[in-house]
């Protein structure tokens, strides 16, 4: 059997956690932060998992 390759884009937007759930970043957060308040930048400060829906697809493109 070949080595399945890891999807670098994923990878280098998602993490797995020791129990096996996948956490990411928060959107919004990288520029035009002087229009946002104060009280959503605190909030996108907060870790971030990802929804279950979502975790099947990028689980498969990160294998190991």
């Amino acid at each position: 059997m070949p080595k399945i390759k890891t999807n670098r884009a994923a990878a280098k937007r998602f993490r797995k956690t020791a129990s096996g759930k996948i956490k990411c970043g928060h959107a919004f957060r990288s520029h035009i932060l002087t229009k946002k308040t104060t009280k959503l930048k605190r909030g996108l400060r907060a870790k971030n998992r990802l929804k279950a829906c979502d975790t099947p697809a990028v689980a498969r493109m990160l294998p190991y």
